[in-house]
């Protein structure tokens, strides 16, 4: 988890215009990141990271699972900002992989 000043500093820099070259997701809790990320959404990104926009159905085939049930996980991701709709309507991970950080240090009181 990230500091209130990382998040701030964040804050400001990209109001001003200041670009990582990388996308940032930070999560209050560890439980709301295991919530939100569980192994079969990871597996999702996985399996999307670098390939542009897909269908559901594309998804599905690619981790071998049922079209209504990735429909949900992907309905999740997108609630939450990590995958999103692409131009076509398809849904898309605009990223060619993904690193997971996780810390235990906790924000200053």
């Amino acid at each position: 988890m990230r500091t209130i000043d990382e998040v701030r500093a964040d804050f400001h820099s990209a109001f001003e215009g200041v670009e990582k070259g990388y996308a940032e997701i930070s999560f209050i809790t560890s439980d709301l990141l295991w919530r939100i990320l569980t192994g079969k959404r990871w597996d999702i990104l996985t399996a999307m990271a670098g390939a542009g926009e897909m269908s559901i159905r594309e998804v599905a085939r690619k981790v071998d699972r049922d079209v209504k049930a990735v429909h949900g996980d992907i309905t999740g991701l997108i609630k939450n900002g990590i995958v999103r709709r692409g131009d076509s309507g398809k849904v898309i991970f605009p990223y060619d992989y993904f690193e997971l950080r996780v810390s235990n240090r906790r924000a200053a009181a």
